[in-house]
C-alpha cells in the first residue's frame, strides 16, 4: 500500500502560517534580557518573539515584562551575538496540538519531535495554561489502582483521579520507582514530563526504566537541565496540556512529573528577570501558584471527561520536608510518599518510609477490614520506627512492652513485604499482608475480623 501523509495534520502545520507579522527592534541587551522597542502597541505578556541575529541565526524569547515602550523579552538561549537594532518579530501566543499519533514518542517542551521521526500537529490546538475543571462539577475520587507494588496496593493506595507527590533526595530510587509505576498501572495513557533532567537520563530511561513495550502508550515532554529555564518550566506545562487532551477525550491518564523542585527553580529564574524579588527562601511569591495551578489541573475530569492521576516527584534536600517546594506540594496534594536515603542504604527497594508517608484516599479506597488491618500494621511500625535507635543499640529488655515485642517479632516480614514490586494485584497484596500479620504470637494477636454478615 502506498503511504499516505496525514493531510490533515499538514492543513493544520500551515494554519499556524502568517503572511504578516508585526515587527521591532532590539534595543539594549542587559543582564540576559533583551528589551526589544517597537513592538509594544501589539504585544502583551506570555507573547513570543523571534529575533533575527546579525549571523541569521533565529533566536525566540518569551515577554516577560512591559515597560512603556519597551518590551523585555527572556531568550530561550544565551542572547550571544544580538546586537541592536536587530529585527525583533512578534509570534505571539504559543500553544501545541496533541493527537493520538503523539503516544509513543518523545517530544520537546515546543510540541517538537526529539525521536528523529515527523510528526504533525494535531487539529485542536490548546494553550499551555488552562483552567482546571469546576471544582463543584468534578467527579470524586475513583476505583483504586493496581500498581505492582504490594505498599501501593495496601497502605498506600493510589486512586483513580489522585494527585500524590514522591518526596526525595538525589540517588535514593525516585527515577526507578516512576519508571514501575510507569509500567504496572492501570490507565489508558501516560504522560511523562522529564523537567531538568541530565542528558543522559533521558535515553536510560527511555530504554532501561520504561523500555519498548511501556513507551508505547506513552508521550515524553522532555527538556534537560542544560536549556533555558522557559524550556524547563514549560515542559510541564506541555505535559498537562497533552495530559488534558487525553483526558478530554474521557480516557483515564497517568501524568507523572519530575520534578516539581526543577519546575520551580526554572520559575524562579524566568520570575526574577521580570521583575520579582526572591522573597520566599530564595523562591518568588508567584512560585507557590505556579504549583498549585499546575497540580490542580490534575484529577479527577467532570461530565464525560476521564481523569488524570498526577505523581508530581519531589527533591527534597537531607530529607528536610519543611523546604518551600515540599511544603506547599504537600497542602494540594491528596497524599505525599517519602523515600528515605538510610531505608535505601539498607538495600530495601521502594525505599519508602510508610510512618511518614499518607495517601488521602483511605478510608475510602478500602473496606472496613482491610482499614483496620492497615491501622495495625501501621501502628506497630510507627512503634517499632520511635523505639529502633534503643532496639539496635541492644538497649531494649524483651518483654518490657508486649506491642513492642509484636512489632520486633513482625519486622523482618514486613521489610519483605513492603519490598514486593511484583504484585498481580492488589487483593493479592491483602492476603500476603494478612499472611504476615498473623504470624504474631497468639496470646497478644488482636487481628480484623470480617464484620458479621447483615442478614
Amino acid at each position: 500500500m502506498k503511504y499516505l501523509p496525514n493531510l490533515d495534520g499538514l492543513r493544520a502545520q500551515i494554519d499556524t502560517l502568517d503572511a504578516v507579522r508585526p515587527a521591532g527592534r532590539v534595543a539594549g541587551v542587559q543582564a540576559g534580557v533583551v528589551r526589544v522597542a517597537g513592538l509594544a502597541d501589539t504585544a502583551r505578556t506570555g507573547d513570543w518573539v523571534k529575533i533575527t541575529r546579525c549571523d541569521h541565526k533565529p533566536l525566540k524569547g518569551e515577554i516577560v515584562q512591559l515597560q512603556g515602550d519597551t518590551l523585555v523579552v527572556l531568550p530561550d538561549a544565551p542572547p550571544d551575538g544580538v546586537a541592536l537594532g536587530d529585527r525583533a518579530t512578534l509570534l505571539g501566543s504559543d500553544d501545541i496540538a496533541p493527537s493520538d499519533d503523539w503516544i509513543g514518542r518523545v517530544v520537546d517542551p515546543y510540541g517538537q519531535p526529539l525521536d528523529g521521526r515527523p510528526l504533525m500537529r494535531g487539529l485542536s490546538p490548546r494553550a499551555l495554561r488552562s483552567a482546571p475543571p469546576p471544582a463543584a462539577d468534578r467527579r470524586p475520587l475513583g476505583a483504586r489502582l493496581e500498581t505492582g507494588a504490594a505498599v501501593f496496593n495496601t497502605l498506600l493506595p493510589i486512586a483513580q483521579g489522585q494527585r500524590i507527590g514522591l518526596f526525595a533526595g538525589s540517588g535514593v530510587g525516585k527515577s526507578s520507582l516512576l519508571g514501575h509505576l510507569a509500567k504496572h498501572m492501570q490507565s489508558d495513557v501516560i504522560v511523562i514530563a522529564l523537567i531538568g533532567e541530565r542528558g543522559r537520563e533521558l535515553r536510560h530511561f527511555l530504554d532501561e526504566v520504561i523500555g519498548p513495550e511501556g513507551l508505547k502508550r506513552t508521550v515524553v515532554v522532555t527538556a534537560t537541565s542544560d536549556q533555558s529555564p522557559l524550556q524547563r518550566r514549560r515542559c510541564a506545562f506541555t505535559g498537562m496540556a497533552v495530559a488534558e487532551h487525553f483526558r478530554d477525550q474521557g480516557k483515564s491518564v497517568l501524568f507523572l512529573a519530575d520534578s516539581i523542585t526543577r519546575f520551580a527553580e526554572a520559575h524562579r529564574e524566568v520570575a526574577v528577570a521580570a521583575g520579582e524579588a526572591p522573597v520566599l527562601r530564595g523562591y518568588p511569591p508567584s512560585t507557590a501558584h505556579q504549583i498549585m495551578s499546575l497540580c490542580e489541573r490534575a484529577g479527577s475530569g467532570a461530565g464525560g471527561q476521564g481523569d488524570i492521576t498526577g505523581i508530581f516527584s519531589v527533591l527534597v534536600a537531607g530529607s528536610d520536608m519543611e523546604e518551600p517546594i515540599a511544603d506547599i506540594l504537600r497542602g494540594v496534594l491528596d497524599g505525599h510518599v517519602v523515600l528515605d536515603r538510610a531505608i535505601a542504604e539498607r538495600g530495601r527497594y521502594p525505599a519508602i518510609d510508610v510512618v511518614r508517608s499518607v495517601s488521602r484516599s483511605l478510608p475510602a479506597a478500602a473496606t472496613p477490614e482491610e482499614n483496620a488491618l492497615l491501622a495495625q500494621t501501621r501502628k506497630l511500625m510507627g512503634l517499632y520506627d520511635r523505639n529502633a535507635m534503643m532496639i539496635r543499640a541492644g538497649l531494649y529488655q524483651p518483654g518490657s512492652d508486649p506491642e513492642l515485642d509484636q512489632a520486633i517479632a513482625l519486622e523482618t516480614e514486613l521489610e519483605g513485604f513492603l519490598a514486593r514490586t511484583e504484585e498481580p494485584s492488589v487483593e493479592q497484596s491483602f492476603q500476603q499482608l494478612k499472611l504476615v500479620m498473623r504470624r504474631l504470637p497468639l496470646q497478644t494477636r488482636s487481628l480484623p475480623q470480617a464484620p458479621p454478615d447483615a442478614a
